[in-house]
């Protein structure tokens, strides 16, 4: 496989949460911990410091 390409491990299983900011009902790829917050993309996005360049 060369630098840069992409594998297709097949679908990837999705996880119904609620998000900890705006309560809106969310999937995540990952399987949530119960001791950290989840956040739908909007609100992560807004909580997510800015990129340094």
């Amino acid at each position: 496989m060369a630098y840069g390409e992409k594998r297709n491990f097949g679908p990837r299983e999705m996880h119904k949460v609620t998000c900890a900011e705006c309560g809106k009902e969310t999937e995540v790829p990952f399987k949530p911990d119960a001791d950290r917050p989840v956040y739908c993309k909007e609100c992560y996005q807004k909580r997510r410091p800015p990129r340094q360049e």
